[in-house]
């Protein structure tokens, strides 16, 4: 069966970016629709795709999974073959809780310093709320990489399903000019030198699609 997947805008939509970056990353072949987002009909549009009415959804035949972290989780199970989260145990299950941790937290940080894939780099000013979930990512990735990652590009070592769920963190502190660590940029420079990344950046600028409150910030 044919998947499609079914996103957001590529400027905004840092959850749809989640799965469309792995299954990129990872040759998985789909085809994709994408609703703008601050229009009349959005979110009519998303309900004939996903029940939550909310992006991203997956297709796959008559079966509909929503939610970014539950579509990674089917797609691991579709193709087991796949490295999406690590093989080792203790380093998959590290993984996982650290994607669950992106995935219901950081609150601040989304907040203050939401997702512009056209932003051009300019530095805000980040409120100590913000800082501190920067402060815990950074802890987070540098401890990772300490225990799983060795000298390799990404957290687990290759690119796997943690570094998808941190993709949209990685345009936020780059667009932000957010002062980071020298190994916390270095992982954001692999994460944004992948071929998958470059290409939802491409389809991000290609949008006519704007919406003036995440423009003006």
């Amino acid at each position: 069966m044919s998947l499609t997947l079914v996103i957001a805008n590529k400027a905004y939509s840092s959850w749809s970016f989640r799965p469309f970056i792995l299954m990129r990353h990872f040759g998985i072949p789909f085809s994709e629709i994408v609703i703008p987002l601050g229009q009349d009909t959005t979110r009519a549009e998303i309900l004939r795709h996903a029940p939550s009415g909310k992006c991203p959804a997956l297709r796959d035949g008559d079966l509909v999974v929503w939610d970014s972290l539950a579509i990674i989780e089917y797609l691991a199970e579709r193709f087991p073959d796949l490295p999406i989260w690590p093989r080792e145990n203790e380093a998959r299950a590290t993984a996982r809780s650290l994607a669950a941790e992106m995935h219901s937290g950081f609150g601040a940080l989304r907040a203050n310093l939401p997702m512009n894939m056209r932003r051009l780099v300019k530095r805000r000013e980040v409120p100590p709320e913000a800082a501190a979930d920067i402060a815990r990512i950074e802890t987070a990735w540098a401890d990772i990489k300490r225990r799983f990652g060795g000298h390799a590009d990404f957290l687990f070592g290759d690119f796997s399903a943690a570094d998808a769920m941190f993709a949209p963190v990685v345009n936020r502190l780059h667009v932000y000019d957010v002062p980071v660590g020298a190994a916390s940029r270095a992982y954001m420079d692999a994460v944004m030198a992948l071929p998958a990344y470059r290409d939802w950046q491409k389809g991000a600028e290609a949008e006519n699609w704007r919406i003036a409150k995440y423009e003006d910030l």
